[in-house]
């Protein structure tokens, strides 16, 4: 994957500008059996009882078990980690709330460790607050497919190729992306997709003892929580999807909004910046924008220099780190400052530090599996076009509408087209009809999950009600919005959601 084909939450941006505190207990698991139409053969699953141990901080960890694949799950078990935070008010518990941080390949126990005091007092009062490692994810069975150094190679590989020689080049590097996961991670390729992992979620809901689902998505995690929704609607006691994905769109379509939705972040981005002192795009938008793309071209024939390693700053780095920054506005001004080291000393280290935190890359050349999980997941979800020919033309159409990040965005996708592993199930509409209220949360100016997808998912959804952030940045719930934070704690506490149509500023 590139940066920006990750639908997620870019959490260390998100974490820095929240905080809390707490802790409590549980009341027993009940031992449930499968809801009906569950495959047969999982009783043993669902019966299950989670052994949670202290793992430091307050927070207590567990592992469950689910099949590898539900169609037979006689033949093979995954394990999947969960780490949660006690509810604080014992005898006003209500169950537990669980949460996916986006991704694909997201840390639901990272996510959890570092921002779960983040979450209401209400909530934190009520409710266990739970994250786990989707099948595939952190330290749930991973896929790993290459190591740092030719993770490096691939996202220094230009992402918006001139010629047939850079063409080739990307190609290549996008078949060797999916070559390595074939290698490594064939045995579990075909079954980390969302499907699966929303089964996952209803076995992990009966484990804890709920008898349904009260659960927070952020990013991706809309798209989890919608096919649990119509996978099991009666089992639905609240669901929260912030900054949606649309599950109607194809796999190249999403990526040409996904550019569009950057594009109209950084536009935002910019008529901000102009309007401040040490805006160093100067005083007019249209002229801003123009200095940026005489500048991204600039240094896709100039790398600038990196003071960090030795790793140069090529366009695509650069891109994504202002990629990055675009998930929230508080990183408008590092945005800033980035811009000002480039143009007047040829210093990318902020541009490559911000991409660093993107895709999970260590100060020690190591990473997460972040990025293999994103691209695992993306590509068995949907069917992908069947050479590089057909998806060229996607990417055509990007850099129409979206000519500063087209590109970068459509073309990180790429190595779909050779992925091992493909899948015959059609993008369509989700219902989830027969279930309780689903609040969907967007926000207006989001550039990873463009606004229009939110509007959609709610509107498909037969119980969809739509909050609305008229703001920026990714997601809006963790940007401790006064309305959205009171609108979003009293549905999960209550059930009740806002008004269809409620718009925060």
């Amino acid at each position: 994957m590139r940066a920006t084909t990750t639908i997620g939450v870019v959490m260390a941006l998100t974490l820095a500008v929240t905080a809390c505190n707490g802790s409590a207990q549980e009341k027993p698991a009940t031992p449930q059996t499968p809801p009906a139409g569950s495959p047969a053969g999982t009783d043993s699953f669902y019966k299950q009882r989670l052994s949670w141990s202290d793992c430091g901080g307050g927070f207590q960890c567990a592992k469950a078990n689910v099949p590898i694949d539900y169609t037979k799950p006689s033949t093979g078990q995954m394990r999947i980690s969960l780490i949660r935070l006690p509810a604080q008010n014992k005898s006003e518990r209500i169950g537990s709330l669980f949460t996916n941080p986006g991704g694909p390949g997201g840390s639901g126990v990272d996510f959890i460790r570092q921002a779960g005091r983040s979450f209401g007092k209400d909530l934190r009062d009520r409710f266990d607050i739970i994250g786990f490692d989707p099948r595939g994810v952190g330290s749930s069975d991973p896929v790993r497919c290459m190591d740092g150094r030719r993770l490096d190679q691939y996202f220094s590989t230009d992402s918006s190729p001139d010629d047939q020689r850079e063409l080739d080049t990307l190609a290549a590097q996008s078949k060797g992306f999916a070559e390595a996961c074939k290698g490594r991670a064939s045995a579990h390729l075909p079954y980390v997709g969302t499907l699966n992992a929303a089964r996952d979620m209803d076995v992990l809901r009966a484990a804890v003892g709920d008898e349904k689902l009260t659960y927070y998505g952020a990013s991706y995690g809309t798209y989890l929580g919608a096919f649990y929704a119509e996978q099991f609607p009666k089992k639905v006691r609240a669901l929260v999807l912030d900054g949606a994905v649309d599950p109607k769109e194809s796999s190249t379509q999403t990526l040409v909004e996904q550019a569009k939705g950057f594009e109209t972040a950084l536009r935002a981005f910019v008529a901000d910046c102009v309007k401040r002192a040490d805006c160093p795009l100067g005083r007019s938008e249209d002229a801003a924008i123009d200095k940026i793309s005489a500048f991204l071209k600039q240094v896709d024939k100039t790398p600038l220099r990196n003071r960090q390693d030795a790793r140069k700053v090529t366009e695509s780095w650069t891109t994504m780190g202002m990629a990055t920054a675009l998930y929230l506005k508080e990183y408008w001004a590092v945005l800033r400052q980035a811009f000002t080291q480039a143009f007047q000393q040829q210093d990318g280290t902020l541009f490559i530090t911000l991409a660093d935190q993107m895709i999970e890359r260590k100060p020690d050349g190591t990473y997460s599996n972040q990025s293999e999980a994103n691209m695992a997941v993306n590509c068995v979800d949907k069917p992908n076009p069947p050479n590089l020919a057909t998806y060229e033309k996607s990417v055509d159409q990007a850099e129409k509408s979206s000519p500063l990040f087209g590109a970068f965005v459509v073309w990180g996708g790429l190595p779909c087209v050779y992925w091992p592993v493909q899948t015959k199930q059609q993008p369509k509409p989700i219902t989830a009809k027969g279930s309780a209220p689903i609040l969907v949360i967007g926000t207006i100016r989001d550039p990873a999950t463009p606004y229009k997808w939110s509007q959609s998912l709610a509107s498909q959804l037969d119980s969809g009600v739509l909050l609305s952030l008229d703001g920026d940045g990714h997601t809006a719930y963790l940007q401790a919005n006064p309305c959205i934070s009171r609108a979003t704690d009293n549905y999960l506490v209550t059930t009740k959601p806002p008004k269809d149509g409620t718009v925060c500023r």
